[in-house]
């Protein structure tokens, strides 16, 4: 699915009060129920996901859709995503191995760990594309080949969806796609 396409609320304050899911993050869960493969593509703003990536993953993961805590001492939960597959393209100005070497791979490490791990998903690829700004034209092209093949292993992913990330002159903005 195509995140810019997608209308939700983004005045999201917490569980206790969260509105009911609008008939585009349901699809967004339809979809992911079925799937047996996700792919995540999004841009690193500020060091983390953009807001609307993250509302997403908020309302869409929620408690009885994607985990369940159990009842009893301690923090226990059912993994209710188990049995699919996770893949990831985080693009960025940050060049790789400063992400890598500074900063621990933080986006890297939340997609991989607090959100497919958490709820089942088993990460494959979490790929980092940086920096997009420095990268010359041959780069972005071996990033696209890249994407493209990540995508064609189990399901088309839209080339067009990569383009759109890496453009020829930096990114523009997200999606999240089940496939």
């Amino acid at each position: 699915m195509e995140l810019s396409d997608m209308n939700f609320s983004t005045d999201f304050r917490g569980y206790g009060d969260a509105p009911a899911l609008e008939p585009d993050l349901l699809r967004w869960q339809q979809n992911l129920k079925w799937a047996d493969r996700v792919f995540i593509v999004h841009p690193l703003w500020w060091g983390a996901m953009p807001a609307l990536t993250k509302t997403v993953l908020d309302r869409g993961l929620e408690s009885g859709f994607a985990y369940k805590y159990r009842k009893g001492p301690g923090i226990r939960w059912d993994k209710l995503l188990a049995g699919k597959t996770g893949d990831a393209i985080i693009t960025a100005d940050t060049p790789t191995w400063i992400d890598s070497w500074l900063y621990n791979k933080p986006s890297r490490r939340v997609l991989k760990t607090q959100v497919y791990a958490f709820c089942g998903i088993k990460p494959r690829t979490i790929a980092h594309f940086g920096s997009v700004k420095l990268s010359d034209e041959a780069k972005r092209s071996a990033w696209l080949d890249q994407a493209y093949a990540m995508g064609a292993k189990s399901a088309p992913i839209a080339r067009a969806v990569s383009e759109a990330q890496l453009g020829s002159s930096g990114f523009s903005g997200s999606a999240t796609s089940v496939a």
